[in-house]
């Protein structure tokens, strides 16, 4: 009896600690840099509302179109307020979607929120960026009725989400330094539909599609972080504008 009580005791002791570890672990995010504290200011194009989830509202037109976007892992939502504000000057409805401990896998459904508090928008596409873009395909993957458009950012669907069958239209955008999208993408396209438009920047990596600094683990670019950037808004905005023609 004193035997099992020590084995429960020491069980419960190492499951606090890994809890304790994770938890501490997670709250070790990426930073959003100056450039992308910039982008979250309201300009003469975009209003920019900060609550729940963070939206860019393009002024002087009535958006009919949306584009709803999952941060990667462990990365501040902030970080990607620029390339989201330049997508949004082009007339489209873009909301950035906080996630519990910057880990989209504890929340894939939240686009639902976003969904529900926007009835005015007819039309949406889901996106994400690393982990967010794995839990966007998620999403996709169980509403192929809602969304009309996903978009991957150094992002691939998880093998329990094969979409090949689904007929929305897809882009996957990576850059040649991301190791682990060079070697897992040709697998992981067969998940997608044979319609998938795919983009590789020369040079790019994994980092770059957001600003937040360096990543560990990734590789080195041998472009700027803007050149990938700009790269990655034109083919968004020409998959959108095809898309919503």
């Amino acid at each position: 009896m004193k035997k099992r009580y020590i084995t429960l005791i020491a069980v419960s002791s190492l499951i606090v600690v890994m809890i304790s570890a994770f938890f501490i672990w997670a709250s070790i995010s990426y930073q959003p840099m100056d450039e992308s504290l910039e982008a979250l200011n309201s300009t003469e194009y975009v209003e920019v509302t900060i609550g729940d989830y963070i939206l860019f509202t393009p002024k002087n037109i009535t958006p009919t179109e949306g584009v709803i976007f999952y941060p990667g892992g462990k990365v501040e939502p902030e970080a990607y307020a620029p390339l989201m504000m330049n997508i949004a000057e082009y007339g489209y409805l873009v909301v950035i979607v906080p996630m519990p401990l910057n880990l989209a896998f504890f929340s894939p459904n939240k686009a639902e929120m976003v969904i529900e508090d926007h009835p005015m928008i007819n039309n949406w596409t889901i996106s994400g960026h690393s982990l967010g873009g794995a839990m966007a395909a998620r999403y996709a993957f169980n509403h192929p009725n809602i969304i009309d458009g996903l978009i991957l950012y150094a992002g691939y669907p998880a093998d329990s989400d094969d979409m090949s069958s689904y007929n929305f239209e897809v882009l996957v955008i990576y850059g040649t330094e991301d190791h682990t999208m060079v070697e897992n993408i040709d697998d992981k396209l067969l998940l997608l539909p044979a319609t998938t438009t795919v983009i590789v920047i020369d040079g790019g990596n994994h980092a770059y599609f957001g600003w937040y600094g360096e990543q560990r683990g990734d590789g080195e670019a041998s472009i700027t972080r803007e050149e990938q950037q700009a790269i990655a808004l034109s083919e968004t905005i020409d998959f959108l504008s095809i898309l919503y023609f």
